[in-house]
């Protein structure tokens, strides 16, 4: 487990969380270290990426707290409550770009909002995001649309890194992805984290991104928190959904494993 810190970043108490008379969240506590890279899974319905909005400030929980850098988010005054928003960043599923704006235009909005720096400026710093996700410039006028699903992806995750956070929120970023792109936006997270200095909470049901760059998996069923810890430790849990999503992703990456192989062989006996 990465050791870059001993605070907790994030520190969720007790969240309950109702939508239009539906409970969502029972009773939601977890914490995320600073420097560590939290994958929380869990089956369809059981209010990831709510708990993913409430942590971020954009849906309020009917109770509990939603620590941030030891401050609530819920429970700040204006200018606070700012400050506290330009420290994180959210990468939303499926991207969530404007289709109407360029790439280079996404990317810089935080910036529009968020400072008084001139607009060619943050256009100017938009493009140093895209490198720093490994986009080309020439990407920078294209408008969302053109790119491939990779492509949106890494747009995304540069709008999340405009403001320079310490945290980052990330819902289900290799979903739709071929299995190369979703291990090379891995290792590019990966990465951005080391660099950065950067602590991730992220939503995945890829079990790859659990065994290649999760310090710390957190399982979210039945409104509540049914254990967290490394991936051996939370394998260990007695949960129907959690086994037959082990024995699953056990059997896919063995799949994937055999057809590598088969691959290299091939290729080494065509030399």
């Amino acid at each position: 487990m990465n050791n870059m810190g001993d605070a907790n970043v994030i520190n969720a108490r007790h969240i309950v969380t109702r939508l239009d008379e539906q409970i969502i969240h029972q009773d939601v506590s977890l914490q995320v270290r600073q420097g560590n890279i939290a994958a929380l899974i869990g089956g369809s319905g059981t209010g990831k990426s709510v708990l993913l909005k409430v942590l971020g400030g954009l849906i309020r929980p009917n109770a509990g707290q939603a620590m941030l850098f030891g401050t609530d988010i819920w429970d700040t005054d204006t200018i606070t409550g700012n400050a506290l928003r330009q420290r994180f960043g959210m990468l939303f599923q499926d991207g969530a770009l404007f289709s109407s704006l360029t790439v280079a235009q996404n990317v810089a909005t935080p910036l529009f909002e968020h400072t008084t720096l001139p607009r060619a400026t943050c256009l100017q710093l938009a493009r140093l995001k895209l490198a720093m996700v490994g986009l080309d410039a020439s990407v920078a006028g294209q408008m969302p649309d053109t790119l491939s699903g990779g492509m949106r992806k890494r747009v995304a995750l540069a709008r999340a890194l405009a403001l320079d956070p310490e945290l980052l929120f990330l819902d289900e970023p290799t979903s739709g992805l071929d299995p190369v792109s979703a291990r090379a936006f891995d290792q590019l997270i990966l990465t951005l984290r080391d660099n950065l200095k950067l602590t991730v909470l992220l939503i995945t049901h890829d079990l790859d991104s659990l065994l290649t760059i999760a310090d710390q998996v957190i399982v979210l069923a039945q409104g509540r928190v049914l254990g967290s810890g490394t991936l051996a430790q939370v394998r260990e849990i007695d949960e129907p959904w959690l086994r037959a999503y082990f024995a699953t992703r056990t059997q896919d990456v063995i799949t994937h494993a055999v057809s590598n192989a088969a691959q290299e062989k091939g290729n080494q006996d065509g030399k």
